[in-house]
C-alpha cells in the first residue's frame, strides 16, 4: 500500500477515537486490533516506558482490592491483557481463590499464558461490556490501564457492578494528567513525543503509542470518574493520584 494511503488510514483510525470522531463500534474494532498486534512486545515496553513504576502501581491496586477479606473467592481481572495483574494476585501469599482474566484481544491473553499459574487463573476472551458471568458472582474486580479503552465507559462500570457480590470492591488503575504545571509539562513532553517515538520503533506499530496519550487526554478526570462510578451504583467511592498524578487509583464498593 502506498505511504500516503497508510497515513490516511491511520489518521482515520485516530479520528475515530476522538470525542465525536467515531462510534463505539469503530473504537472497539480499532482497540482490539491494535492490542492484538502489539501483544508480543506489550509487557517489555510497558516496563521500559514507565521505568518499571507500573509494577508498583499494580501492587497498590491489588492492595486496594483488599482480597484478604475473602482469599478463597473468585476475582475478576478486567481488560486483563497479558495477565500481569491476575498473575500477581494468584501468586500472592495466602491467596486461595481463583482469578478470571477477561480480555477481548485473544493474542494479549496468549502472550501471558507462559508465566500464568493456570491452575488458579482462567483466561477468557470476553468483552468488558458483556461479561460471561452471573449476577453477583465475583468477590472483587480490578482493571489496570484498560478502562479508558472501553467503547462505553458507563456501560462497563454498570456491567462490573452487576457481576460483583454485595460488598465487593472494584479497583480502577488508570493513567491521568498531573495537576501541577511543572509535572504536566514534563508529562506531556514525554507522552506526546518520547513515548510514541520509542514505542513505535520497538513495537513496529505506528499508531499504538500515539493512541495512548490521545486516549488519556480524552479520559475523564479523577473526580469525574469517581462521580460516574457513583452513578453506576458504587458507594464509598474514593480516588487518589499516584506519582505526581501520572496515574490514579479509584475504589468503589457494591452496596
Amino acid at each position: 500500500m502506498p505511504t500516503h494511503e497508510v497515513e490516511t488510514a491511520e489518521a482515520h483510525e485516530a479520528a475515530a477515537l476522538r470525542p465525536g470522531g467515531g462510534g463505539a463500534a469503530e473504537k472497539r474494532a480499532y482497540v482490539r486490533r491494535m492490542f492484538s498486534e502489539i501483544a508480543p512486545t506489550y509487557d517489555a515496553l510497558n516496563h521500559l516506558l514507565s521505568l518499571n513504576v507500573d509494577r508498583r502501581w499494580r501492587r497498590q491496586a491489588l492492595a486496594a482490592l483488599d482480597w484478604t477479606r475473602r482469599p478463597d473467592g473468585l476475582y475478576l481481572d478486567l481488560c486483563a491483557g497479558t495477565l500481569d495483574v491476575a498473575t500477581a494476585l494468584a501468586s500472592s501469599a495466602g491467596f486461595a481463590g481463583s482469578v478470571l482474566g477477561a480480555d477481548f484481544a485473544e493474542p494479549m491473553l496468549r502472550a501471558g499464558l507462559a508465566r500464568a499459574p493456570l491452575a488458579v487463573i482462567r483466561p477468557v476472551v470476553a468483552d468488558a461490556l458483556a461479561l460471561p458471568l452471573a449476577d453477583g458472582s465475583v468477590a472483587g474486580a480490578v482493571v489496570a490501564f484498560g478502562i479508558r479503552n472501553l467503547a462505553d465507559l458507563d456501560a462497563g462500570l454498570r456491567e462490573t457492578h452487576r457481576v460483583l457480590v454485595r460488598g465487593g470492591r472494584f479497583v480502577i488503575l488508570e493513567f491521568s494528567t498531573p495537576p501541577s504545571w511543572p509535572a504536566r509539562a514534563v508529562y506531556h513532553a514525554y507522552f506526546h513525543h518520547v513515548l510514541p517515538l520509542v514505542g513505535g520503533l520497538l513495537s513496529g506499530h505506528r499508531t499504538a503509542y500515539h493512541y495512548l496519550p490521545e486516549s488519556v487526554a480524552n479520559f475523564p478526570s479523577g473526580r469525574e470518574l469517581a462521580a460516574r462510578m457513583t452513578r453506576a451504583g458504587f458507594e464509598r467511592v474514593e480516588w487518589r493520584p499516584l506519582t505526581l498524578g501520572i496515574a490514579a487509583l479509584h475504589v468503589g464498593v457494591k452496596p
